[in-house]
Parts: C-alpha cells; sequence; structure tokens
C-alpha cells in the first residue's frame, strides 16, 4: 500500500492554524506558544532549503519533543484556566482546548509524514550501538593507569 505524499506546507500551515486557535484564550503558558512557533520556525527552515536533510530532521525532533510539551501543558494549566473562564468566554476556552488537543492528537500523524521525508532526502536512521568497541576503547589503559590501579593503601 502506497503511503499519500503530505506536502511539508500543509503539515506547516496546518499545525500554525491549530497553535493559533489554541492560543485565542491566553490559558496556555508562553512556553507552549513559543515552543510550537519555533518547531514551525524550523519547519520553514525545511521547506525553504528542499535538500539539508538537517532541517527535516531538527523540525522531526521538535515535533517528538512538542508533544511531551503539549500533554505537560494541558494537563496542568486546563483545570485551573477551566474555572477561570466558567462564566465568562466559556465557548471561546472550549474551543481553544479543542484545538490544542486536536494539534497534539495530529502530532503523530505529521512526525509519521515528515520522517518519510526524511528518508526521501536521503536521511537514513542509523543509530549504532556498539558497546564491544566503546567497552574496548574506554578500557585501554597506559602503564600510568595500571600502577594506580594496582597500587594498594
Amino acid at each position: 500500500m502506497e503511503i499519500p505524499a503530505i506536502s511539508l506546507k500543509a503539515i506547516v500551515l496546518v499545525h500554525w492554524l491549530l497553535t493559533v486557535w489554541a492560543c485565542l484564550t491566553p490559558w496556555l503558558p508562553y512556553s507552549f506558544i513559543l515552543g510550537n512557533l519555533s518547531v514551525l520556525a524550523l519547519g520553514v527552515w525545511a521547506i525553504a532549503q528542499r535538500d539539508s536533510i538537517d532541517a527535516v530532521v531538527m523540525f522531526l525532533m521538535g515535533l517528538a519533543v512538542t508533544i511531551l510539551t503539549d500533554i505537560v501543558h494541558i494537563g496542568v494549566y486546563y483545570t485551573p484556566s477551566e474555572s477561570l473562564y466558567e462564566r465568562t468566554l466559556r465557548d471561546a476556552f472550549r474551543f481553544s482546548v479543542g484545538m490544542a488537543i486536536l494539534s497534539l492528537l495530529l502530532k503523530p500523524v505529521s512526525c509519521f509524514f515528515v520522517y518519510q521525508m526524511y528518508r526521501e532526502r536521503g536521511g537514513d536512521y542509523n543509530v549504532n550501538f556498539d558497546l564491544e568497541t566503546s567497552v574496548d576503547s574506554r578500557c585501554t589503559t597506559d602503564s600510568a593507569d595500571s600502577t594506580f590501579f594496582t597500587r594498594r593503601y
């Protein structure tokens, strides 16, 4: 089954719109706004440099990190803000919360599509956990180290 190609511009535009709508009422802290807009700036960088693998991987990592930070922001600030907006702007607050949650739910899907773009641009997920080589390189000792460990006090 072929995975549909989604434009990076569409992903950035949708997340920008949802972030703006999530901030209609001031219930989220500035860290939410700055974090999401910084990641969107990385997305604009990835759009501007079509052949850059670094831009796409930075955008991907930023999206992944904001998934966690959005969960924390919504979890911490929803309950106090709900009682604050109970009488005034209740509908605007609910819309704002809905857009923040929708943005959070779309981020893993966006991460999947951005990862596909990363692969298309020539990126390769290559993590090497070669423990034997790294342990051997750290365990080589010279004569000064060996005399230190064999000396008894």
